[in-house]
């Protein structure tokens, strides 16, 4: 599982138009990516990684400062762009393996007690993201690996 993970001052969901999800405090944006050896386990494993990632202010985590996650599905943050001009996208799970892994993470998130907005799965989304810093992170959970600390 592979997430982009952006510090933000706020951020946007949008689906035709319709807002569908919003970040209106400081937080983190997660562009979440499924790949096919991902399970459930793995699903916990990047919640808890999101949750505990210490990039906001002052080394802090969202799970210490209670700050809120906009979640939103990207496949194409497994995209492959080594050979040629056009990305592959064999890396990325396919919908009916993701979108339940996906659902995973973000139960998990509320479970442990955070804010968590998401974008619609499988839609065509415009997000709009006032990244804070800038910080963006690229955090790979691997499902074969247990977490290092």
């Amino acid at each position: 599982m592979r997430a982009v993970v952006q510090r933000a001052l706020r951020a946007t969901v949008e689906v035709d138009g319709r807002l569908v999800g919003a970040l209106n405090e400081p937080g983190l944006c997660v562009f979440l990516g499924v790949t096919h050896t991902d399970d459930s386990a793995t699903a916990a494993r990047m919640a808890d990684k999101l949750l505990d990632l210490r990039i906001l202010r002052d080394d802090r985590s969202a799970a210490q400062v209670g700050a809120p996650l906009l979640v939103v599905s990207q496949f194409t943050v497994y995209g492959d762009t080594r050979k040629g001009r056009r990305p592959t996208w064999t890396a990325a799970a396919p919908g009916h393996v993701a979108e339940p892994l996906v659902d995973h993470v973000v139960s998990t998130l509320r479970d442990r007690g955070a804010t968590v907005a998401t974008g619609r799965f499988g839609a065509t989304m415009q997000v709009d993201v006032v990244n804070d810093g800038p910080v963006t992170v690229i955090v790979d959970v691997d499902a074969a690996r247990p977490p290092s600390r």
